[in-house]
């Protein structure tokens, strides 16, 4: 399939419709219809099944979509820079984060990065932690921002934040009024688990074996804001990084420290195999900066030349 092909295929999955598709790429209904059944000609197997007039993608169409995305991620991309350079502007920085430092850290450090830099424009993504090691190392991105990090080859890090995992709850809650909430305080009580299989979500089930308490989540989510929505609306109890209980300044929460110690360390990422553009130092300044107002900062930084 060449790029328009899977143009139109994105959009028709995005819009069940081939109307509506056509709509958006400023096509013919039928030629919208004529290039599904070319693809489906050359591709071998269908694409979508039909009914009551709107078009269902099926799995393999799915499978086609999720793995174009970097393709089109990439194509943007370009697309932005040839405007920045027929347009003559300063620069483009492109970075990912995981949301609770997409909507805690990155905010501020951004303003102030901007105010300064009136011509410089900024790509931003927020992604799961996946996604920012896909992005970091395919140089969709330049920057990327983590909770927690393994290694990886050819990715260089550095430590920009280092804090604790902590206990959110509503504010009429039994535990309310303690100054420290442990695992095996919050058995036998409405809690709020993160998704196993993420990073977050195995420390925090981690914490509960080290303290000999059961883990039973009456709900699980796989963001820890969901998790503060959640505990803020009288659901239950949540142990979450101590980011996101920031994010809402709608949220009407109680916020203690969580025993066992579960660690919540921040990362920035950048790839080794090319050299930090000016930009991407000005703003990895910038984010050092606003780290120090959330505080105790991170390990020792690495030189980056």
């Amino acid at each position: 399939m060449n790029l328009r092909q899977l143009e139109i295929l994105r959009a028709v999955i995005r819009h069940r419709t081939t109307v509506a598709a056509a709509d958006e790429l400023a096509l013919s209904q039928p030629a919208i219809s004529n290039a599904l059944k070319a693809m489906e000609a050359q591709a071998g197997f269908a694409l979508f099944e039909r009914v009551n007039n709107r078009l269902f993608p099926t799995s393999e169409a799915m499978a086609l979509y999720k793995e174009s995305e970097a393709i089109f991620a990439l194509h943007a991309k370009l697309e932005n820079r040839v405007r920045d350079l027929r347009e003559c502007r300063s620069g483009l920085l492109s970075i990912v984060a995981t949301p609770p430092l997409a909507y805690s850290i990155i905010p501020p450090a951004l303003s102030d990065f901007l105010r300064h830099r009136q011509q410089t424009r900024v790509f931003f993504d927020v992604r799961r932690y996946e996604g920012i090691i896909e992005g970091v190392t395919s140089r969709v991105a330049e920057l990327g921002f983590v909770l927690g990090l393994s290694h990886h080859p050819g990715i260089a890090h550095e430590v920009v934040h280092t804090g604790e995992m902590v206990c959110v709850l509503p504010p009429k809650h039994p535990l309310a009024e303690r100054p420290v909430i442990s695992a095996s305080d919050l058995v036998g009580l409405p809690f709020i688990g993160l998704e196993r299989g993420t990073r977050l979500g195995e420390a925090v089930r981690e914490s509960f074996a080290q303290a000999g308490a059961p883990f039973q989540p009456t709900v699980e989510v796989r963001y820890c804001n969901t998790a503060c929505v959640l505990a803020a609306a009288g659901v239950g109890a949540a142990v979450v990084d101590p980011f996101s209980p920031r994010q809402g300044g709608n949220h009407d929460l109680v916020i203690r420290p969580f025993t066992p110690r579960t660690p919540a360390v921040a990362h920035m990422l950048w790839s080794e195999a090319e050299p930090l553009s000016r930009l991407a130092k000005a703003f990895l300044d910038e984010v050092r900066q606003a780290s120090r107002a959330l505080g105790p900062a991170g390990a020792e930084r690495p030189q980056i030349t």
